[in-house]
């Protein structure tokens, strides 16, 4: 057979086989793969973008606020919209709510500085809440931009700071209440009235890459709060404040805290619950690599007495203490307030605890403190691979009751809580 006779048979052999090779199950569809793109294309195109600068928000500092309300009307009514607070701006905020349900998906993309009205007066319909992002699913906040909470006023103003003063409330920097499939990444938050960014009743959270700062001795500013909220991530964060630099407290499940650097500040709480008399219920919670520097406390578990529920399924794993006060602190006598709290027999149950590879120095000789009911007893609370010193030379101290704290440890752990 000639060449040119062998070229045109293998030719012909191939053409009838290609439609069948890309028929076969696993190889591609282009007709598929044509109409996803398609639809990409026309998805993208349909993106409203919405400047908060064509709603009449100037950027130089002024009042901003019903700038900011009319973009959000538009964004939210809109099928897939970007609303933009565009770079090197200032905008003042006086309280306000983004409410949903939107129509659609929405990203709100912070680039320029966000700052928070001075004037007290402003918040007298609520003292609790500055921004708030409410009833709004698949939404997300980013854009590497600042929300500054002007929090001194309010700080000056605390019974915490000045105890002549009565005590009253202040507001959360960041709300979000009642979200799912929410996103909030790469932004700069600080110096918040009171708390930074707090999640409630939310489901379906991812916070990564937040910076939070305030002075270390600015009142009750913690930085993320969780409360009520289910299957939330926080990672990849810097968390500096003059309270917990991660709250968790009632009806919080499935709760990751990962890649988190903390300090200044009171440390990573789990509580405080049962405040009250209340019933509090936490379960589920995983902080998984931290770094913890000069913080007042370390990785802690607080419960008021009276209170009743449970605080279950516990995990605290390869955590760094720099020079930190209370290391490791479960705390079922916690009281916050001037008088002395009453003794009470009922307390918030805590159980299947886990600390695991907790390393470094603590600033106070005891390095675990386990301050555990008589009648509702700390359970299945286990040590594995603890090395706490005091300042990195002396060994630190456990203070732990056998009779209310049942303890198991495994492998090296120091301070001991058995001997």
């Amino acid at each position: 057979m000639s060449l040119q006779r062998r070229f045109i048979l293998f030719l012909v052999v191939f053409l009838l086989s290609f439609p069948c090779y890309y028929s076969l199950p696993g190889k591609p569809n282009f007709n598929i793969v044509s109409k996803r793109i398609d639809k990409v294309g026309r998805s993208l195109a349909s993106v409203k973008t919405v400047n908060v600068n064509h709603y009449g928000a100037k950027g130089d500092g002024s009042d901003a606020t019903k700038a900011f309300k009319k973009a959000w009307k538009t964004a939210c009514s809109s099928r897939g919209s970007i609303l933009v607070v565009p770079k090197n701006k200032n905008y003042l905020l006086k309280p306000i709510t983004f409410e949903g349900p939107c129509k659609f998906s929405i990203t709100v993309q912070i680039h320029g500085t966000v700052r928070a009205s001075g004037d007290r007066s402003a918040y007298r319909n609520d003292m609790t809440r500055w921004l708030v992002f409410e009833n709004v699913h698949n939404l997300a906040v980013e854009g590497g931009g600042t929300i500054n909470g002007n929090g001194k006023i309010w700080w000056e103003n605390s019974c915490k700071v000045n105890d002549s003063l009565p005590c009253k409330d202040a507001p959360t920097a960041l709300t979000f209440y009642n979200c799912k499939n929410l996103v909030v990444k790469n932004l700069k938050i600080k110096n918040a009235q009171k708390m930074h960014v707090s999640f409630e009743k939310c489901v379906g959270v991812q916070a990564l890459d937040l910076k939070i700062t305030a002075p270390e001795d600015s009142p009750n500013t913690d930085g993320i709060h969780v409360t009520s909220t289910q299957n939330i991530r926080i990672s990849s964060s810097v968390i500096g404040t003059g309270d917990d630099c991660i709250s968790i407290v009632n009806g919080s499940r499935k709760v990751l805290a990962t890649g988190i650097t903390c300090g200044p500040g009171h440390g990573i709480s789990i509580g405080s619950l049962g405040s009250g008399n209340s019933e509090a219920h936490v379960s589920d919670i995983t902080v998984n690599v931290a770094t913890l520097l000069g913080t007042t406390n370390g990785v802690r578990i607080k419960t008021w007495q009276g209170g009743s529920g449970s605080a279950s399924n516990i995990k605290f794993q390869n955590i760094k203490m720099h020079n930190v006060d209370n290391p490791i602190i479960i705390d079922q006598k916690y009281c916050d307030q001037d008088e002395p709290c009453k003794s009470q027999s009922r307390a918030v149950q805590v159980k299947n605890v886990l600390y695991q590879n907790i390393k470094g120095t603590s600033s106070s000789n005891e390095a675990i403190k386990l301050v555990c009911s008589d009648k509702f007893p700390c359970r299945e609370i286990v040590f594995q691979g603890i090395d706490i010193q005091v300042g990195g030379k002396a060994a630190a101290k456990a203070v732990c009751n056998s009779n209310n704290a049942k303890v198991t440890e495994k492998g090296d752990v120091s301070p001991s809580c058995t001997t």
